[in-house]
């Protein structure tokens, strides 16, 4: 699509704020109006908008879209979006590891054992490590903790956290994003780290490595996006 604007503003608009395309109000996928809660997100989507050339590439818009799925899919059901974050609660990666005596388990309690007791004293609960891959509920108490946590969120931070922990499977991994002094290559390292164990043990496959690339690519761009709103 050929660019058809001259002009990209960010103004406010029923108390947030939105993109203007030479005066325009931009609408969400679905119609509704694209207002946002912060002048520094409409300005990061602005962005998106004044980077483009002389033909406009749908791919470079990740904050748009998320905005858009914020609006249109999280806000029409938050009950949902916070039933789809609480999946990941329940079977977090970094709560399921390698038997003890093998080497990959130190890898693992290394990296995770400090981003799993980090969540529990913030949060003020108890998660069970499990060895293995058989699942094993997570204390309940718990559970309604973190669903009480994902409750005081606004939309488009849940719409953040569900892409991060969607690529990561992991609620403990897209909550620490949300620390100020979070690092996002850590946190992306630290999720998939069973996959470079077998990479390492195993060697590289260049298609699995261009998925992983693209995977991390959209993780980062969530994690940024996060970030904005923090």
């Amino acid at each position: 699509m050929k660019r058809f604007y001259r002009e990209v503003a960010v103004e406010e608009a029923d108390g947030g704020w939105r993109v203007t395309l030479d005066g325009r109000a931009i609408k969400t996928a679905l119609g509704a109006p694209q207002i946002v809660p912060t002048r520094e997100l409409a300005e990061a989507l602005a962005a998106e908008w004044s980077q483009q050339g002389e033909e406009i590439d749908p791919r470079t818009f990740p904050r748009r879209d998320m905005a858009d799925y914020a609006i249109d899919v999280v806000r029409a059901d938050r009950t949902a979006a916070i039933g789809k974050l609480m999946a990941f609660a329940e079977t977090d990666t970094l709560c399921y590891r390698a038997d003890p005596d093998e080497p990959l388990f130190r890898r693992q309690h290394e990296l995770w054992e400090p981003l799993v007791t980090a969540l529990e004293a913030r949060e003020g609960i108890r998660l069970d490590r499990v060895s293995g891959v058989i699942h094993r509920p997570q204390p309940q108490a718990s559970l309604d903790a973190l669903r009480a946590r994902l409750g005081t969120l606004d939309d488009f931070t849940l719409a953040a956290l569900q892409t991060m922990a969607s690529l990561c499977a992991s609620l403990c991994i897209a909550l620490e994003a949300l620390q100020a002094d979070a690092d996002a290559e850590a946190l992306w390292s630290a999720a998939h780290l069973e996959e470079e164990w077998q990479a390492e043990l195993w060697g590289r496959d260049a298609e699995a490595e261009a998925r992983r690339d693209k995977r991390r690519a959209e993780f980062l761009d969530a994690f940024r996006f996060a970030r904005i709103l923090v």
